[in-house]
């Protein structure tokens, strides 16, 4: 009877699903829209198919699996790989893992342990590294 209309963006701030600070989520967590995590999730935090979606990784926020979404926001602590169109890594960002974007923002602070991936080296082969930029210490970006 109600046609729902699907959303071809994530408006900014918008914030559908929140995973408070005192909240441990185990096992895979699938979403579209807005997800918030303040709290942790130990799996992998994956996003729909075909569906707008963010997901924010607020500074108090601990993720131990990887991330897939359309946009990923980190701001706090990473353990594992992200994969995204749009990434941004805001100060307080800790990565322990690979990132895989087609575009990236770096604020001055985040850490990237790991190695920044960009998504036409994905769909190179894996004798081509010419886009793959190893990381292992403290971004400082002016």
């Amino acid at each position: 009877m109600f046609k729902k209309d699907k959303k071809s963006t994530v408006a900014p701030g918008q914030v559908d699903t929140l995973i408070g600070p005192q909240v441990v989520i185990r096992g895979d967590f699938h979403f579209s829209g807005g997800l918030y995590v303040e709290g942790r999730i130990i799996g992998k935090v994956i996003a729909s198919n075909g569906e707008a979606a963010q997901v924010t990784i607020a500074e108090t926020g601990i993720v131990e699996g990887e991330v897939r979404a359309p946009n990923v926001v980190i701001n706090g602590q990473l353990v594992g790989d992200a994969y995204g169109e749009q990434v941004e890594m805001h100060p307080k960002a800790r990565v322990n893992g690979n990132v895989h974007y087609k575009v990236i923002e770096m604020i001055a602070g985040s850490t990237l342990t790991g190695r920044l991936v960009h998504a036409e080296t994905i769909a190179a082969t894996a004798q081509d590294s010419a886009n793959v930029h190893p990381i292992n210490a403290d971004v400082a970006i002016a």
